[in-house]
């Protein structure tokens, strides 16, 4: 099976430095690939590389089995690209902004109305964008990526800097272009936002990728404490390590009643992330 987006050994190196280290990456249709790191880990170098915006040292990138550098215009019209401020005009408003990337790709008047409805910003298509909240600028940068019906979405840390309630309505229309069967490679350096949308990531520290698989997976993984947290009836929390022993006493507190609920401790991608290089996510 042709994987819609595919990096194999990726190099990249800039004045000496390497920032990308022989990285493997893949993404399909109708999933969402998370590659999950901190600031300056190579994210967005390596979402660049995809878009043609950069050219890798070393090693192959393809898009739906065509290497990069083979791509055509006409091929590079199926993405979206969400980065940074880029096609974002402060003097114009919501309307021109769009109707700018609009005549580029031969879409009419219906529809940038129909993509500043589907992001919540059907009345301020007159609004200047420098007028515009923070999280507003953000659907509307969403709304220029997702104008042009893409078949592959890049999404470069999406969220970053938005307080809770903007993000939560960008994760909405994240997942609602999922569900159309939109392949989406996400860069973040947020834990929880990998593991709710993600459906596999990709922990990347320094260049390399250090860990890879769905996000429960991970997590189970490198559970190495493996305790049972039991809050009991009386109110009383215990701890048990899961092993043979603990099984007859979960029973017993199952059997008369007195375990209110019972919980796993696995580690989340922060916990794992850290164990693994030393660093924190959010840096």
């Amino acid at each position: 099976m042709i994987k819609t987006v595919s990096a194999i050994n990726i190099e990249k190196a800039f004045g000496g430095k390497r920032v990308l280290c022989g990285v493997n990456i893949e993404a399909e249709m109708g999933k969402i690939t998370g590659l999950l790191g901190p600031s300056g880990a190579g994210k967005t170098t390596l979402i660049k590389i995809f878009t043609g915006q950069l050219e890798a040292d070393s090693g192959i990138c393809r898009i739906k089995g065509k290497d990069i550098g083979a791509l055509k215009k006409e091929d590079k019209r199926r993405f979206g690209i969400m980065a940074d401020e880029l096609g974002v005009y402060d003097r114009l408003s919501c309307y021109e902004n769009l109707r700018i990337f609009a005549r580029l790709y031969g879409l009419s008047k219906e529809d940038i109305q129909n993509a500043l409805k589907n992001v919540g910003l059907e009345n301020d298509g007159k609004t200047r964008a420098d007028k515009l909240s923070k999280g507003m600028r953000c659907r509307l940068r969403l709304a220029r990526a997702l104008m042009i019906h893409p078949e592959i979405l890049f999404l470069d840390e999406p969220t970053s800097g938005l307080d809770p309630t903007a993000a939560e309505k960008i994760h909405r229309l994240i997942l609602d272009e999922c569900a159309r069967g939109t392949a989406v490679l996400l860069t973040t350096h947020n834990m929880a936002e990998a593991q709710k949308l993600c459906s596999s990531v990709s922990l990347l520290c320094d260049g390399r990728i250090v860990e890879s698989g769905a996000p429960d997976d991970i997590c189970r993984r490198h559970n190495s404490s493996r305790i049972l947290r039991i809050h009991l009836s009386d109110g009383r929390d215990i701890e048990l390590s899961q092993n043979e022993g603990a099984a007859e006493s979960v029973a017993e507190l199952i059997r008369t009643g007195k375990a209110d609920s019972i919980h796993t401790s696995e580690p989340d991608l922060d916990a794992v992330f850290k164990e693994l290089t030393g660093k924190e996510l959010a840096i």
